[in-house]
């Protein structure tokens, strides 16, 4: 009976670590398919409104991103948004883990084709 109870327990505890690590990558591919959205869609948006509206995200789906971890580089038509922080994940009762998350989102931003100054051909 008592093997039977702690199997039962045991079970329920990993049961629950499960939960907590799945519904943190869950938030986590949220949050980076959102990002994402934002860099393919960030035509005429400026490195500072980008990052003001990723860390809007971050809130939105409870990532603990620092504004200054974020890194944006572009070229003419491509944006690399990442970044890297760690989240607090309860696996069991009185142990919590610092999870790493990164983040790197390569995009090719769509927006108006831009084909130079067509009122002055060469």
């Amino acid at each position: 009976m008592i093997k039977s109870v702690v199997k039962i327990l045991i079970a329920i505890a990993i049961a629950n670590a499960l939960w907590r690590v799945s519904s943190s990558y869950i938030s986590y591919y949220r949050f980076k398919d959102s990002v994402d959205d934002l860099a393919i869609h960030s035509g005429g948006r400026t490195d500072p409104q980008l990052r003001d509206r990723v860390v809007e995200l971050a809130g939105m789906y409870d990532e603990p991103v620092d504004p200054e971890a974020i890194e944006i580089r572009r070229d003419e038509r491509h944006v690399v948004i990442a970044t890297s922080y760690t989240k607090p994940v309860s696996l069991f009762p009185g142990y919590e883990y610092q999870w790493l998350f990164r983040m790197n989102v390569d995009a090719v931003v769509i927006g108006p084709a831009r084909f130079g100054d067509l009122s002055n051909p060469k």
